[in-house]
């Protein structure tokens, strides 16, 4: 099992309190630290504008902006987003941006895309919100212009929802037959097949039942569109607060919720706390965390990226992951 560790970046109300002028020196000193190591094999970021679970003025980062920076900043460690949305950018254009940064990056950029959901920000930006058929109908084209891109330096594309005629996307990413694709999202009729017919990734659920029935949807995608399941890496995220004790979790918690009830509404912290707080969802003890995610590698999980969210204060939470849950699993 590898892991990956989300970056703080705003979105979840994660840098609230940090100045903006000294927001990216938070957000490089982590993904400095990890780089450094030899524990993590991916850092990400989330492609999205307005902070949740409420839209407010905090400060959210665009991800691609951060690609980049992170790309000529570290050396190692692999660069996400969990996950693009397709429509938020041109697809050949997006092609372009993430080949970009994948040569400052020396190879090491990974695509997570998706049909993208938070309606709030699509109508804030202009983008509108189309139906669900619609946004995975421009993620499925948008996916074979960017493979094509990178295979090929040009493309020429003729779909419903998007025309390329002969883009020129030079240079080509490093990574021999382009940038490897994570698609997200668990939509069992059009998402996972798109995934089966594409992804060398994908992410979906870390509940366990749910994350053994999508497996098995998967499967019988890659069964029907000619593909190899098991070349497929199935990933999970995790939301993680863990502690010593089930007292120091509960601590933990009530400091992430004590830090964001000022800005989002008591109703809506205790949602977003109750979503994180329990170890199947990745709170609680090291020893309740290693047996949530054996039962999950047992099931087919080869890939956990994980999200802390109090990284940006206090990373005792990261060193206590590191130390004494990764060794059980690595």
């Amino acid at each position: 099992m590898r892991f990956g560790l989300f970056i703080p970046q705003g979105w979840r109300l994660d840098l609230v309190g940090i100045e903006p002028r000294d927001q990216w020196q938070v957000m490089r000193d982590l993904a400095t630290y990890v780089d450094e190591g030899d524990i993590w094999d991916s850092l990400w970021v989330y492609d999205h504008f307005h902070t949740v679970p409420v839209p407010t003025s905090e400060a959210t980062h665009e991800a691609w902006t951060l690609m980049s920076a992170y790309a000529a900043t570290t050396s190692r460690i692999k660069l996400g987003q969990m996950c693009t949305a397709m429509s938020y950018r041109n697809p050949a254009y997006l092609a372009k941006v993430a080949a970009t940064a994948d040569i400052i990056s020396s190879g090491r950029i990974q695509m997570g895309i998706g049909g993208g959901w938070y309606e709030h920000e699509w109508r804030a930006y202009g983008y509108g919100f189309p139906s669900a058929g619609v946004r995975l109908a421009r993620l499925d084209e948008g996916v074979q212009i960017m493979r094509a891109a990178w295979r090929d330096g040009i493309v020429s594309f003729d779909g419903k929802h998007y025309q390329t005629d002969g883009a020129i996307v030079a240079p080509q990413p490093l990574q021999p037959g382009g940038i490897p694709l994570w698609i997200a999202g668990g939509g069992e009729k059009v998402t996972l097949r798109i995934a089966a017919q594409y992804a060398q990734y994908t992410n979906f659920t870390s509940e366990p039942e749910g994350f053994a029935h999508k497996s098995q949807v998967l499967a019988d995608h890659c069964r029907d569109v000619g593909t190899d399941f098991d070349g497929i890496v199935r990933s999970a995220n995790i939301n993680v607060v863990v502690g010593s004790t089930e007292s120091d979790v509960k601590d933990r918690l009530a400091q992430v919720r004590s830090r964001i009830s000022g800005l989002t509404g008591e109703a809506a912290a205790d949602a977003m706390l109750n979503s994180m707080s329990s170890p199947q969802a990745g709170s609680g003890t090291p020893e309740q965390l290693v047996e949530t995610l054996q039962r999950l590698r047992d099931l087919g999980c080869e890939y956990v990226i994980c999200y802390f969210p109090e990284a940006a204060y206090d990373r005792s939470g990261i060193e206590m992951f590191e130390r004494e849950i990764i060794p059980a699993l690595g």
